[in-house]
């Protein structure tokens, strides 16, 4: 029975929500595979999504940002829990190398925490990455040139990227060159089937009425300007969180029988943040997005290009975001043609499970060689 070592980024859910497709497609490949994911993501996300056996570990794996919500990042706080984490460095790699020794996995996936890298290497066991970014990209545009600690810190995460075995690049990314060896895959979606006639019954709508999903991604909104929403009287507003309770047009996704992944494929318009496993799956699905940027973090550019250039995609501006001006916006985004160029295949969890099929193929029992385990 194949065990694999997964580490997973809990910045978020958009890290799991690469990982999982690529577990899956690997089960089809390698009978009695089985997963332990090492991550901070709540064993809720995985259920109903992983089909092969796992394991979770609720270890944190990296840092990646503090956010006051999905759309500020908190940079003297991201800084400083940094810091923190490093200079905890040595026990967490301690710790991390004698579980991965006593688990004995046949291969490490990491998406992307470099301290599973830096382990691996320690454990000699096979490292594949996975990544649309880095947190070295990411923390490099929160960075003063003069400060010597941040940059030292940036190389450190450098250094243990640069011993990945292998680093597979998921479309749409920035330019990445933190790893020694990469090679460019797919994007990876799984998207569901829609179920618009029985989101329309459960939600009893009128026949002028639009559906609308607000999800920001596993980092939860604070607040909504739910007054202003309750006003626009042609929409209904899927939250995916809590609703303060005696609003007529505002609900939770709790409270509806359907996964988020189908809820997604089913509504008239998404309304998110540019995030990685809603924008592609939008794209597959050719769903209208309405999108509120960050501007400070590293994968959005791309993914922003992405679903202009083969999706339907309109940006709202955080001003009015917060103060509750959506109409137009959606407007626009209900009646955006269809692009002209058709959405690339999502083909990297296809791509990802084959290139680790052969990986898992070529490990040799009881060789601890790491050279000889990976090929391109």
């Amino acid at each position: 029975m194949p065990l694999i070592w997964c580490a997973i980024s809990g910045h978020g859910f958009g890290h799991a929500a690469q990982v999982v497709p690529v577990l899956n497609a690997l089960g089809t490949l390698v009978p009695d595979l089985t997963v332990v994911l090492r991550t901070t993501v709540p064993a809720s996300f995985f259920r109903n999504r992983l089909t092969i056996s796992w394991d979770l570990q609720s270890i944190q794996q990296d840092v990646g940002c503090i956010q006051d919500g999905p759309l500020t990042i908190d940079i003297e706080k991201t800084w400083a829990a940094h810091e923190h984490f490093h200079e905890t460095w040595d026990a967490r790699l301690s710790d991390e190398v004698a579980a991965m020794q006593t688990a004995s996995p046949a291969l490490i996936i990491a998406d992307t925490p470099y301290l599973a890298i830096e382990a691996g290497t320690r454990a000699q066991i096979p490292i594949v990455a996975l990544a649309n970014f880095t947190w070295d990209l990411i923390l490099k545009d929160y960075c003063q040139a003069s400060n010597h600690s941040h940059q030292q810190l940036i190389q450190c995460i450098r250094n243990s990227y640069a011993k990945a075995d292998r680093a597979l690049r998921i479309t749409p990314a920035p330019e990445i060159n933190a790893f020694s060896h990469m090679i460019d895959i797919g994007a990876i979606a799984s998207p569901s089937s829609p179920e618009r006639n029985r989101l329309a019954s459960a939600l009893a709508l009128e026949p002028d009425e639009r559906t609308v999903l607000v999800g920001f991604g596993g980092i939860p909104l604070k607040s909504l300007p739910l007054e202003q929403l309750e006003r626009l009287r042609h929409y209904r507003f899927l939250f995916d969180g809590p609703v303060t309770s005696g609003y007529s047009r505002i609900q939770s996704t709790t409270t509806l029988p359907f996964s988020f992944k189908t809820l997604l494929a089913s509504v008239d318009v998404i309304m998110t943040k540019p995030g990685y496993g809603t924008i592609v799956e939008a794209v597959a699905l050719q769903q209208p997005v309405v999108y509120v940027r960050r501007y400070n973090f590293a994968d959005e550019p791309p993914l922003v290009d992405y679903l202009h250039r083969y999706g339907r995609g309109i940006e709202l501006s955080l001003d009015d975001f917060t103060r509750g001006r959506w109409e137009p916006a959606l407007q626009q985004a209900l009646t955006m043609p269809i692009s002209a160029l058709p959405p690339p295949s999502p083909s990297g969890a296809t791509e990802a499970a084959t290139f680790m099929a052969q990986q898992l193929s070529n490990v040799v029992p009881h060789n601890n060689n790491r050279g000889d385990h990976l090929r391109t």
